[in-house]
């Protein structure tokens, strides 16, 4: 029988800026008796990253500008918070009370450039903002597993995205390393023989949304998780690997915005 199992580390401390997230992980594996095997995917949530590399921001060290005012007005945002998210945007996509918006620089539309103050731990006002560079974080934190367990382990970060005509959040892979992110299944045969003709999977996303069951989205407490079981042939289906960066849809394609 085809399944999946999906295994929720818990036990990894408070991460703090500089920590070794690979070292933690690790650990919590091992504490978990989960020793990696070649075809499990690590999927991490992207706050305990955006924690080790330090991508914190103090409030009180922000002055929203003259645009920052003006669209606090209409979110009714606190406009250090509303700053802080241009500052990490390439546009505003939509802007009403309680919602903003916006293409994140690295291309990803979604709320608040995913600015983020729950689970930041401190008395201080801080915003969390995603990493400096996804794909670049997961690259570093795959190297330094498989250094450690000598097997290869694909890692995807996830994080909570809103949907266009859909109610509540689901995981989103917005990086990733050691895996095909999209699947390309054009010219495989249907049940009849009958080749697929636009069929691409979102694999990245798929993991992501999975793990994220496991993860929870309040106080659970479990930032990573390993998926056991998956069946991916990277050199006859998925080709080389990609980043997050194949899950975005360019502008010329985007038939909504």
């Amino acid at each position: 029988m085809a399944s999946v199992s999906l295994h929720g580390l818990e036990g990894l401390p408070l991460v703090q800026p500089g920590d070794d997230l690979p070292a933690l992980l690790g650990d919590a594996l091992d504490g978990a008796g989960l020793r990696p095997a070649d075809g499990d995917v690590l999927v991490v949530a992207q706050k305990i990253v955006s924690k080790a590399e330090g991508r914190l921001r103090r409030l009180a060290d922000v002055v929203p500008s003259p645009r920052a005012l003006e669209l606090a007005e209409v979110v009714r945002k606190d406009p250090r918070l509303v700053e802080v998210v241009l500052s990490e945007s390439r546009e505003v996509i939509r802007a009403v009370p309680n919602v903003l918006i916006v293409e994140h620089r690295l291309g990803f539309v979604m709320a608040n450039a995913g600015v983020d103050q729950s689970n930041v731990e401190g008395d201080e006002e801080v915003a969390l903002l995603l990493p400096e560079a996804p794909d670049d974080s997961c690259r570093r934190l795959r190297e330094g597993l498989e250094r450690r367990y000598g097997v290869r382990l694909p890692v995807v970060m996830n994080d909570s995205f809103g949907r266009p005509w859909r109610n509540g959040v689901t995981g989103v892979c917005i990086g990733a390393s050691g895996l095909p992110t999209l699947l390309d299944r054009r010219g495989a045969p249907d049940l009849f023989g009958r080749p697929l003709r636009i069929t691409e999977i979102a694999v990245g996303d798929e993991l992501a949304a999975a793990a994220s069951l496991v993860m929870g989205q309040a106080g659970e407490g479990i930032p990573a998780v390993l998926v056991r079981g998956l069946r991916l042939d990277r050199q006859d289906q998925g080709g080389p690997d990609q980043t997050a960066t194949a899950l975005l849809r360019s502008r010329q394609h985007d038939l909504f915005r």
